[in-house]
């Protein structure tokens, strides 16, 4: 054919997947859809087109350009079938060309190219030795399948390398990408040698099947004697009347599970040992039931690979955002922590701890982690746990043993890769079966929990692919090296505001579809759910909120049921304290005056920040400091150098006091609380001053920070929370240390404005705000602060 009579400006044929070699007929199908366009394009220039692959992953539909490989093949439509539901085209790949230009043809594209042709760097004498090799590799190649003669006499009557090669290329196992970097090859010689690369790579792999064959046929053979020789022993045993439990029922049903659970090599010949074990066990032997309920849990554990599902991180967000209100802080770590488990293909690194007061929504959190990963959800609680056979299990040869928790959790998943919950891992105990802490230190290590070892189960199992979440209320309780393996997410109280929306979105349909109640049966006006809220409880979460949803939604049921309202029952403000009784005493709440002596401290607990009052009282005596209130030894310091930089600071105002002839009694009232930590020194402190000089400190101005013998005042911690329980209790004003300013960043600005914060830096700056005296500060105080700073006295 003359290449010159051919049109040099054809239709684009897109082909996906597939990568034509010229000098072959081919046969293809295409929908009517799609065929129909195909035809019509190549009709118009005479049934020729030009035919170019599609790069991997890109649409049949929508392409451009660089969606597209630019060498390709010249065709030519021979025959064309119209069939039921597609159209057959049988096709002639003429010859290589290159795409030289795109012209957008409405939808499609025409196609400028130019032929292309191979390099000739390969005499004939090489080329004879190249179809010599090529021709001995077929024959021994085709030697393993039968019926290969007639092509094996074609190719050898074949001369030409281009012609055995397009001849052969079609039957090579090949990926599309390597077929498509053989087509745009331009040199015979290089060609000739990647052909022959690819012909070796086919017999070795063609003699790796045959042997694995060979092995696998012989393994076969050996089963199907054992099952014929196990069938033959049953029978055996009926004719003897010796079959009582159908043991040799349950040898096979294990055998065959053991195949079907994708164990590790070396885990599934201790299970075949068991079983053999099993097999030789009496009709009433006691081991036979451990050793059963052994594989009934190896075989149940998930041991394959675990599904890996793509994290969609938008739908993650979405489902964060629609879950739990506010948490933003919280919702972006964990968004930050999904995003790289993505770019890290789901491999699991670092264990996240949530920590809060409870009500906060530690767990539920976990909950929509697995639900944004679309994974199964598993959850135990270590509160209380004080044997550390709960976490590793107990050994088989005690009677009544049991795997531990953690395995427990993971045959109850069912697969290798759940969302695991650690709830409550403060609350483990120490004691004298063990340090369930220590115990959990190879669960929640990366480097180690791919081989854990539990004491039933005796074989490493893989706990690399579950995404641990721990919960706990304080990191107090946490022992160091344990902590150290967890990545800590903070979780603080909620503010009135965001408690309102908690209950308004969350709470109130929940509590409603839990009492079979909806929308137009019971409602709850606005100004009764924050009443609800301010008034009935005094909490860092929303679980007390809940509860007096909770017990509105039984009492509206209860009329309801009884028809005794009009629907929707409307519960208002004033109607709370008939449904649930008197508001709470209002003992925490900022009082209307103190007497001197009086201060109020804020604190921190595990259930999230709290107010304190602080009760100071002088008496004749001999100069003793009398605490009560159960302080720990950190409060008693405090209270021991707030009373010698009294002393020493009002020395001169407070002549006519003689401390020597007088005591000192400092109370924290809930003396059946214990009390410590070191963030009440300006509050005793203040309290002393208060007592010592007769001025009273205003009711509604609380504080906290630590303070040293030489006067300065220390930042503390806690500072969200202390502020919110300030907040909540109707404190206006907050003293804080100055080096906990950058800490008022992370309390809600709906909070801060409300409130007017005093930064102090020593003992001078708390007496002037706090009792309005103002006292120079004294030159060893700067003398000691070079001193710390590394400066030279």
């Amino acid at each position: 054919m003359n290449k010159l009579n051919i049109n040099r400006e054809l239709s684009l044929v897109a082909i996906p997947d597939t990568v034509l070699l010229p000098g072959k007929s081919v046969t293809i199908k295409i929908s009517k859809e799609i065929g129909n366009r195909f035809y019509k394009k190549i009709v118009q220039d005479d049934f020729y087109g030009v035919a170019l692959a599609l790069k991997e992953g890109v649409s049949g539909d929508l392409y451009g350009e660089d969606d597209l490989y630019h060498v390709g093949t010249l065709i030519k439509i021979e025959d064309t079938k119209i069939l039921k539901n597609d159209y057959q085209f049988v096709i002639d790949v003429i010859d290589r060309v290159e795409a030289k230009e795109f012209i957008k043809d409405g939808t499609d594209y025409k196609i400028k190219y130019d032929f292309i042709s191979d390099i000739i760097d390969l005499d004939s004498k090489n080329q004879k030795e190249m179809i010599s090799y090529i021709k001995t590799l077929v024959s021994e190649i085709s030697q393993n399948f039968r019926g290969a003669e007639v092509y094996v006499e074609y190719v050898n009557g074949l001369d030409d390398i281009s012609d055995i090669i397009s001849y052969l290329f079609p039957f090579m196992n090949l990926s599309f990408r390597e077929r498509q970097e053989f087509l745009e090859i331009r040199s015979l010689r290089r060609k000739s040698l990647r052909f022959l690369d690819i012909l070796i790579e086919q017999k070795e792999s063609i003699k790796f099947q045959m042997e694995m064959t060979a092995k696998f046929n012989e393994k076969i053979n050996k089963s199907y004697r054992e099952n014929i020789l196990r069938q033959q022993l049953k029978s055996i045993q009926e004719e003897l009347n010796e079959v009582e439990g159908t043991p040799s029922k349950k040898k096979k049903d294990y055998r065959e599970l053991i195949e079907a659970a994708n164990m590790p090599e070396d885990v599934k010949e201790i299970a075949m040992d068991e079983v053999n074990k099993l097999e030789r066990q009496g009709a009433n032997s006691s081991e036979g039931n451990v050793i059963e309920n052994y594989l009934n849990l190896l075989t149940s554990l998930p041991w394959g690979k675990s599904e890996i599902r793509d994290i969609d991180i938008k739908a993650a967000r979405k489902i964060l955002d629609d879950e739990h209100y506010g948490l933003e802080k919280v919702k972006d770590r964990i968004i930050q922590h999904l995003t790289v488990m993505k770019l890290k293909q789901n491999k699991q690194g670092s264990i996240l701890l949530l920590v809060g007061p409870p009500g906060t929504g530690k767990t539920s959190l976990g909950k929509s982690i697995a639900k944004a990963l679309q994974r199964k959800y598993v959850r135990i609680s270590l509160g209380g746990v004080r044997d550390e056979a709960e976490i590793r299990g107990h050994r088989r040869t005690y009677i009544g043993a049991l795997p531990g928790r953690i395995i427990q959790g993971m045959k109850r998943a069912g697969e290798k890769n759940p969302v695991f919950i650690l709830d409550e891992i403060d609350k483990l105990i120490e004691s004298g079966n063990g340090d369930p802490a220590s115990a959990l230190l190879e669960v929640l290590d990366p480097e180690q929990n791919n081989t854990f070892s539990d004491h039933y189960l005796e074989v490493p199992y893989d706990l690399s692919d579950v995404l641990f979440i721990a919960t706990a209320n304080s990191l107090r309780d946490i022992p160091g090296p344990l902590r150290d393996r967890m990545e800590i997410i903070d979780i603080s109280s909620y503010t009135t505001y965001e408690k309102f929306h908690i209950t308004k979105e969350h709470l109130l349909p929940l509590v409603l579809e839990e009492h079979g109640l909806n929308s137009n049966q019971l409602q709850i006006q606005d100004e009764a759910l924050k009443t609800i809220i301010e008034k009935y409880t005094r909490e860092a979460g929303v679980r007390g909120v809940k509860r007096k949803l909770s017990e509105v939604a039984r009492v509206a049921a209860e009329k309801i049921v009884l028809n005794e309202v009009k629907l929707p029952y409307v519960v208002k403000e004033d109607m709370l304290i008939d449904i649930l009784g008197n508001q709470f005493m209002e003992y925490d709440m900022a009082a209307k005056s103190n007497a001197p002596g009086v201060v109020t401290g804020l604190a921190w607990t595990p259930v999230g920040g709290d107010i304190l009052f602080i009760e100071g009282a002088l008496m004749p005596g001999s100069g003793q400091l009398i605490l009560t209130g159960q302080l720990g030894d950190v409060m008693k310091e405090s209270a021991r150098i707030s009373q010698s930089l009294i002393r020493s600071r009002l020395a001169l105002s407070l002549k006519n006091i003689e401390f020597n002839k007088n005591d000192l009694h400092i109370h924290v009232p809930a003396g059946a609380i214990p009390k410590d930590g070191p963030s009440a020194g300006v509050a005793l402190f203040t309290t002393i001053a208060s007592l010592v000089t007769g001025h009273r400190v205003d009711p509604k101005m609380a504080m906290t920070g630590e303070i040293s013998l030489r006067g300065a005042v220390l930042p503390v911690g806690g500072i969200k929370e202390k502020v919110l329980a300030a907040h909540r209790s109707g404190i206006k004003r907050i003293i804080l240390p100055k080096d906990n300013e950058r800490d008022l960043m992370d309390i809600p600005k709906d909070v801060r404005d409300e409130l007017q914060f005093i930064l102090v830096e020593t003992v001078e700056d708390v007496i002037k705000e706090t009792i309005g005296i103002e006292l120079p500060k004294p030159a060893v105080l700067d003398m000691v602060t070079n001193v710390s700073s590394g400066a030279s006295v």
